[in-house]
């Protein structure tokens, strides 16, 4: 066997074992993902809560913060005391409070580019927290939800795949090197299909809204993962961290689901949604 062929078989055995401990990671996590999503009350918020936590300690260690100083103390702060806020009954002070979290930290950094970094990345996690918390508790809450994470998991799932085994065209080469159109219209059209399907499973009869929502959902959730990539590669790092074996870190596994779940609550207060209820503005009831 010539150095070539040995290159390439060790690359396809890598590629099988880390597909292998992808699944082996998504068959332990995802069945405790959807439980607490099902129960939804104090333990789901406690989740998302500590999947803010550790994406915004992801974000910290990425853009060259210490793991804990005052900077990323401030930010871990601003998280708990918003997200307890937030279901104590006061939305606006749960913005506010990542708002002015994120102004001390900049401020306390002196300014600094890394203070802005930090900054941007409280304000990011803070409203997605806060996103996926206030989802949960409006009134289609579950289905909602369900629905998010269908749609977020099936452009990510088949977007693999498809570009894997259709391939052509690179989606964005500079930024993602593996990502295809194929994989970005394949994840596209497999999240409005199975977020259809499973708006109707929950008994809404009138699907176009949902489907149209599937479709900003996947694209937004797509930029989101391009958008991780892009800071990954301006700090040279390849994963987030190794917290999960097969995915990486936390932020590997829910980019997409963060800007996504922005989106969602931004369109849903554009649209006439209350900050204890932003998914009400969509009116897909």
């Amino acid at each position: 066997m010539t150095q070539g062929s040995e290159k390439i078989a060790t690359s396809a055995t890598s590629k099988m074992s880390d597909l292998k401990l992808r699944f082996l990671s998504a068959l332990v996590l995802g069945p405790v993902v959807i439980a607490l999503v099902y129960f939804g009350g104090f333990a789901y918020s406690a989740m998302i809560l500590v999947a803010a936590l550790l994406f915004q300690y992801e974000w910290f260690s990425i853009t060259g913060s210490k793991a804990l100083d005052v900077l990323t103390g401030i930010g871990y702060l601003s998280l708990v005391l918003s997200v307890v806020g937030y279901i104590s009954g006061y939305p606006l002070i749960a913005v506010g409070v990542i708002v002015a979290g994120a102004a001390l930290l900049y401020l306390v950094s002196g300014f600094s580019i890394r203070g802005r970094w930090g900054a941007e990345g409280l304000v990011y996690s803070g409203l997605a927290l806060l996103s996926l918390v206030a989802a949960r508790a409006g009134q289609d809450g579950l289905a909602f939800v369900v629905f998010l994470l269908v749609v977020v998991w099936a452009t990510d799932i088949f977007a693999y795949f498809v570009g894997r085994f259709v391939g052509g065209p690179k989606l964005w080469r500079r930024v993602s090197p593996n990502k295809t159109w194929s994989g970005a219209l394949g994840g596209l059209a497999f999240s409005i299909a199975l977020g259809s399907l499973c708006a109707f499973l929950f008994g809404y009869t009138d699907l176009t809204g949902w489907a149209l929502l599937a479709i900003a959902l996947s694209l937004v959730s797509q930029a989101g993962d391009l958008l991780e990539s892009a800071i990954k590669r301006r700090f040279d790092v390849k994963d987030s961290s190794r917290l999960i074996p097969g995915h990486g870190g936390i932020m590997d596994r829910i980019d997409g689901l963060v800007s996504a779940a922005i989106l969602a609550s931004a369109l849903g207060l554009a649209f006439g949604g209350t900050l204890a209820d932003p998914i009400s503005g969509l009116g897909l009831s």
